[in-house]
């Protein structure tokens, strides 16, 4: 049966104390990929064990191991695990959420405190770092949890719980849990189906579900010669300067229209035929909707099929920036002993880590060779997970499309999306079951950018979405 009327209204009606407890998780800065954060990541587990504690689930803290990074050893944060319900004539569903956040800070060019959810209440935007990505998604499941602890009513379905603070930084150490997990006797036994709310609609209007996800494969690239910084006017044009170097290695990998350069890359993919550009062409979007998200007139072209097609189905190649490089006010005229370029190249199938770790690398040996530099190159493949798809044909799906007509009262789009959440495939590898991507945030969330937000309607809506969608779940044949 469909969820009932006054689940809706307990949404509603508790709107704003949803959005305090998103602030109070907003306010915890679990950044994962800087070791000076790990505390806030372990408080933030704490503080989601705690509430989910007190909403009824039974749960635990899975000791992950420890890991290195930035030269330093350091434990990972834990893994939270969850049950709640355990009826044989049910239904089992696994969720899968995150509790780690990106950088953020003022610096950055964020207009507010990124650690402080700042409620816009002239256009309706909540606004910080892990609103959307993915505090929010996974504070929604807490809010249909709260509804049936409350009421005494029993979930529509049996529900397991995963949720991590790494998936910012490569899920580490996830995905041999989830491995041994799904064993005969693990913790996730019995497992029917699994939703992950981890993505985002492909516009601003249209709610989407999700079946394909590109995969990662992330590079550090350092060149290093002299044994410390050097004043330019001593040694300009005296020694080999490795940021001279490196931004020259940058330029051998992609162009300015998005053409990747690394040979072999862009041609393992074959090429789409013309069924498969119509399903691009039947989505709702256009050209101004990935331009109202960038935030400018910047799109790589003005066909809508193309420009899906780059977000969706063609790997892409993006650089992020340069450390040990000058940044700041000042004329500071150092040459940098030591420098690091970092980018990823985003998957699809065929491609994995293993079969395109070994091109980049080999393109970036035979650039560097090329430049006749006396300074050392080093070439770190680092996290990286493959691409994934889904049949958006199964039950699992459908649930999902009849809960998004109830509450949106429109079809989603499905889509196939550009980021990479590597623990997907490991899930549906795993476990053998059917996995849905459920976004709850809009396409203009800003999701690891400056001024990060999740909308009050979608936020509200969303968590409406998520309970729908267990009550449809439980209702749909397999």
């Amino acid at each position: 049966m469909p969820a009932p009327d006054k689940f809706f209204k307990y949404i509603d009606d508790n709107a704003d104390t949803f959005i305090k407890r998103l602030a109070a998780a907003v306010a915890i800065p679990s950044v994962s990929g800087d070791g000076t954060h790990r505390k806030d990541v372990v408080a933030m587990a704490n503080w989601l064990n705690s509430e989910l504690k007190q909403l009824g689930v039974d749960t635990k803290l899975v000791d992950l191991g420890k890991h290195v990074m930035d030269e330093q050893e350091l434990d990972l944060p834990p893994a939270i695990l969850g049950k709640l319900g355990n009826d044989p004539n049910k239904k089992t569903v696994l969720i899968y959420g995150h509790y780690d956040v990106q950088p953020a800070s003022k610096s950055d060019g964020w207009d507010t405190d990124p650690f402080t959810l700042v409620v816009d209440e002239k256009n309706g935007r909540l606004i910080g770092r892990g609103s959307t990505d993915d505090k929010g998604p996974v504070l929604g499941w807490l809010n249909v949890i709260q509804y049936h602890h409350q009421n005494n009513i029993p979930l529509p379905v049996n529900l397991i719980c995963c949720f991590e603070g790494m998936e910012e930084s490569g899920s580490e150490g996830l995905d041999d849990l989830v491995r041994k997990e799904s064993k005969k006797g693990g913790y996730f036994e019995g497992t029917d189906c699994i939703c992950i709310s981890d993505n985002y609609w492909l516009n601003t209007r249209t709610p989407a579900l999700t079946y394909g996800l590109r995969g990662l494969a992330y590079y550090k690239v350092t060149v290093a010669g002299p044994g410390r910084d050097l004043h330019s006017g001593t040694f300009g044009r005296t020694v080999h300067e490795p940021m001279t170097d490196l931004i020259s290695l940058l330029g051998t990998l992609v162009t300015p229209q998005g053409d990747i350069l690394v040979p072999g890359v862009d041609d393992m993919v074959p090429p789409p035929d013309e069924d498969e550009k119509a399903i691009y062409a039947g989505l709702d979007y256009s050209i101004a909707d990935i331009e109202g998200a960038a935030g400018g007139q910047i799109a790589l072209s003005s066909d809508k099929v193309a420009v899906l097609m780059g977000r969706m189905r063609y790997p892409s190649l993006s650089i992020h920036g340069i450390e040990g490089a000058f940044y700041g006010a000042g004329g500071k005229t150092v040459i940098p002993a030591k420098v690091s370029g970092k980018f990823s190249i985003r998957l699809v199938p065929p491609q994995t880590p293993d079969n395109i770790n070994p091109l980049v690398i080999d393109h970036l040996e035979k650039a560097f060779a090329k430049l006749g530099s006396k300074n050392k190159l080093n070439i770190e493949a680092a996290h990286g997970g493959k691409p994934w798809m889904a049949d958006h044909r199964h039950w699992n799906y459908e649930a999902a499309k009849r809960a998004t007509k109830i509450v949106y009262n429109q079809d989603p789009d499905l889509t196939r999306e550009g980021g990479s959440i590597p623990v997907t495939l490991t899930f549906a590898e795993a476990l053998g079951v059917n996995v849905l991507l459920l976004p709850m945030g809009r396409g203009d969330d800003g999701a690891h950018s400056t001024n990060e937000k999740i909308d009050k309607s979608n936020f509200i809506q969303g968590s409406k979405l998520l309970g729908s969608y267990l009550y449809e779940l439980a209702d749909v044949s397999k």
